[in-house]
């Protein structure tokens, strides 16, 4: 298959790096990447308007893997691939991570890695977003990423909406297995706290978001991975979520 991957912690991120490798592993893929030449992180389905785009090809650290680095959002980043790189033959998949972080409950309106995906589907796509937990070893992804990438491309493709997988941060004998159909719990799972700081012009705020704490119903993407699951669910665009013809 024809695999553009992308992400929001930029084009060096280790995240990146291990979702490539995970997709090498599952089968003879054709990857492309193309991602942010810096952190890009919540900036939703922001697209570049104003300013101009650099396209970089870089020198990538896996074998057979073509990459370019761009000065835009990573929702700029399928944009601009799907016209300069896939212009007479779209890719078979859009994979958005690994995001350093999860992409849970409410945190997901907010996430460049969900956007780059919505942006894949926006363009008929099977679009897929990876987050791992901030922080903690990614042994458990390196070992059951493959798999649940397999899994995900056999099946059947549904364009109103995209896949959101988390990987929860406990070691790979303590995963419990994978949750399929996992809804947004309704809330942050990083609740907003915003140190302050005086200043000549008034106070400076640094924000820096609190993981919740407080126990959450296992039929949530939050309650799944704080009991060690794997946690997959369906994140649907509203407007594609609309039955019509898409020609």
């Amino acid at each position: 298959m024809k695999i553009l991957i992308t992400n929001d912690d930029g084009i060096d991120a280790e995240g990146l790096l291990l979702l490539a490798q995970a997709v090498l592993a599952a089968g003879e893929h054709d990857i492309r990447i193309v991602a942010p030449a810096e952190q890009c992180s919540a900036m939703s389905q922001r697209i570049t308007l104003r300013e101009k785009l650099l396209l970089r090809k870089v020198r990538y650290p896996l074998k057979g893997v073509k990459a370019w680095s761009l000065s835009g959002t990573p929702a700029d980043c399928v944009k601009v691939a799907l016209e300069k790189l896939y212009k007479d033959d779209k890719p078979d998949a859009v994979f958005s991570g690994m995001n350093f972080g999860y992409n849970s409950g409410f945190d997901i309106i907010y996430s460049g890695t969900v956007g780059a995906a919505m942006e894949g589907i926006l363009h008929g796509i099977p679009s897929y977003a990876f987050s791992n937990a901030a922080y903690i070893s990614n042994d458990l992804a390196i070992a059951k990423l493959p798999e649940l990438i397999n899994t995900l491309l056999k099946k059947e493709a549904d364009l109103s909406g995209i896949w959101n997988v988390n990987i929860p941060g406990c070691p790979e004998e303590e995963c419990k297995g994978i949750l399929w159909d996992r809804r947004p719990a309704p809330f942050q799972f990083y609740r907003d706290n915003y140190d302050e700081e005086e200043c000549d012009d008034g106070v400076l705020l640094s924000v820096s978001g609190i993981p919740y704490d407080g126990e959450v119903d296992i039929s949530t993407d939050i309650g799944a991975l704080q009991r060690d699951y794997i946690s997959v669910g369906r994140v649907q665009n509203m407007i594609l979520g609309v039955d019509y013809d898409r020609r």
